[in-house]
């Protein structure tokens, strides 16, 4: 399992539809990669300027909409997960 640092998170994104509207079945080339995932991990915060942390504002299992380019992908084994700083995070998806 991998443990962010710092101000990270690690997000699992979830799978964008195979199918348009009318349709038809998408390769995964022609797919585009979501900008929505599952915050799987959570660093301990941001250091301030004074030595004070704050924490994250984001949990394990939230759902959450990112920047399109942001991040690293990282493979381990069968999973690719998205490392990424929290200020990447554009918003929580509240069901």
């Amino acid at each position: 399992m991998l443990k962010p640092l710092g101000n990270r998170v690690i997000i699992e994104r979830k799978e964008q539809e195979q199918t348009t509207k009318s349709g038809i079945v998408l390769t995964d080339s022609a797919k585009e990669k979501s900008n929505e995932g599952v915050v799987v991990a959570v660093g301990s915060g941001r250091l301030l300027d004074n030595g004070e942390k704050v924490a994250p504002e984001v949990k394990e299992g939230d759902t959450v909409v990112f920047q399109e380019y942001a991040g690293t992908e990282v493979k381990r084994g069968d999973e690719t997960h998205l490392i990424l700083n929290a200020d990447d995070l554009l918003a929580i998806i509240e069901k």
